[in-house]
């Protein structure tokens, strides 16, 4: 590998979530029956015209502005002809010429030398965007085939970088941010599994130092991110293997097994010319207004990135927190609205979500619509815990019965009689009888051994069940124990 440099395009193509399909008003959902959702349209019936999906432009206009591209005022359909079962037409209605988004970028953060630390930001750079139906299901069996036209005709949009990655660690945060990017503004749920977001990567090799790109090799059949990684890692080695051999390499297309971890010759690669593109005569072109851009644009929500840099830096929230709280459009607006209702302990309140919330939904007891908690609870939560009113201990059962009940954390710290009752003059006493009753934390505090004082904490939060405050317990233990 010191010998050589990876070089690394990806093509990602994505289905937006739109109501409707590309061109008919036929639905999709994943996990209906084979063959339900379609049309006339969908199967290509003779006689049959396409009508536009307006909101899958909008959607996609959203998305080059999220990465930057230059959004065309003016673009146009094109039939890319081919013939194989999944294309009821024998063509995709596709952009070819005249994509709607240009350029751009993808800003991905490349992993830190430790979990806890931010990792490298670097830009990738983008060919296009552009929007396309997509095809149906294709599933082989040893002597036959099955298609399912269900997802012919979803609203699709094809991601092309340029060949700007060097690594299958780029290539991995680099489909990391898009899916990231793209479920914070609603454009679609990225599920791998489902189809989703789907995948192809060019790969090719140089030596270290050249300016010139060497022969890619397309791989397909990359169903997850790890797949991504695992195939591009191997395209790399096998790559290097016949140059070293002395072995010509050739410009194909590959089929990834991720059982057998290996990659099989499917045929070789198409150039543009191979499928005919003509511009489609049943479409008009799409002539879009400075005012349309303008109100796409202005619905994008402050991006993931650029909140962490904000959470770090003017809230001073840890790294760890943020990483958490900012990627996910749900995690994040929780938190904005906490804070709205109680600014003043934006750690406190983020710990609360990010450990505590988080853990309880990971237990599958709740999803966001379910929700019993709110974010005005957990703001007046870490409220009663600032005023001294509720203990940390207590808290955390007060954050359970809240997660289940919905009750506000006032009315359950009420009715349970959890409220801190701070009386300096009895809580001395205690502290002397705690210092009375165990001597040998208090020697091993006296000795220079300051984490002792944490036993004689512990014994005093049981004295007083959890209903004085810690700090006031830890002062008054330093005056005993010095005196």
């Amino acid at each position: 590998m010191e010998k050589y440099e990876a070089v690394i395009g990806l093509e990602v193509h994505v289905q937006l979530k739109t109501n409707t399909k590309m061109f008919t008003r036929i639905p999709y959902h994943y996990g209906e029956a084979p063959n339900t959702l379609v049309d006339e349209v969908v199967l290509a019936l003779p006689g049959t015209l396409p009508v536009l999906n307006k909101a899958a432009i909008l959607k996609t206009i959203e998305v080059g502005s999220v990465f930057g591209c230059k959004i065309a005022r003016k673009t146009k359909w094109d039939r890319k002809n081919y013939f194989y079962p999944d294309a009821p037409k024998n063509y995709q209605i596709s952009q070819y010429d005249q994509p709607l988004c240009a350029g751009g970028f993808v800003e991905i953060e490349l992993e830190g030398p430790a979990r806890n630390i931010q990792g490298k930001h670097r830009k990738v750079a983008l060919n296009r965007i552009h929007l396309e139906e997509d095809v149906g299901k294709l599933t082989h069996f040893t002597d036959e085939s099955w298609i399912d036209y269900n997802r012919a005709g979803t609203p699709l949009i094809e991601i092309v970088s340029e060949p700007d990655m060097h690594s299958s660690a780029e290539a991995f945060a680099y489909l990391k941010s898009l899916e990231m990017h793209l479920k914070f503004i609603g454009a679609s749920d990225c599920d791998m599994e489902k189809g989703q977001m789907r995948c192809d990567a060019n790969v090719s090799i140089r030596p270290v130092g050249a300016n010139y790109l060497g022969t890619k090799v397309e791989l397909k059949n990359l169903n997850s991110i790890s797949g991504v990684c695992n195939g591009i890692e191997h395209e790399i080695k096998r790559q290097i293997a016949m140059v070293e051999a002395g072995e010509r390499i050739e410009q194909e297309t590959r089929r990834w097994d991720a059982e057998k971890n290996e990659s099989t010759s499917m045929r070789s690669k198409e150039d543009a010319h191979d499928y005919r593109y003509f511009t489609d005569p049943d479409l008009c072109p799409i002539v879009l207004s400075e005012e349309l851009i303008a109100e796409q644009v202005a619905k994008i929500p402050e991006l993931p990135f650029a909140k962490q840099e904000r959470y770090l830096h003017d809230l001073q929230l840890p790294y760890t927190i943020t990483s958490v709280i900012c990627f996910e459009k749900p995690l994040s607006d929780f938190f904005e609205k906490a804070m709205s209702v109680y600014p003043k302990n934006p750690q406190a309140i983020a710990n609360w979500i990010a450990n505590d919330l988080l853990r309880e939904m990971s237990n599958g007891t709740s999803s966001w619509e379910q929700l019993k908690i709110t974010p005005p609870m957990i703001a007046e939560l870490v409220q009663l815990i600032d005023d001294q009113i509720l203990s940390k201990q207590s808290a955390k059962e007060v954050f359970l019965e809240m997660y289940t009940s919905g009750q506000s954390p006032k009315q359950i710290v009420k009715d349970k009689g959890l409220e801190m009752k701070v009386d300096r003059d009895a809580l001395r006493k205690l502290c002397e009888e705690v210092v009375a009753e165990f001597p040998k934390p208090v020697a091993e505090f006296r000795a220079g051994k300051e984490k002792a004082i944490n036993v004689l904490k512990g014994q005093m939060m049981k004295k007083t069940q959890g209903k004085a405050p810690v700090d006031v317990i830890e002062q008054l233990l330093l005056e005993v124990l010095k005196s």
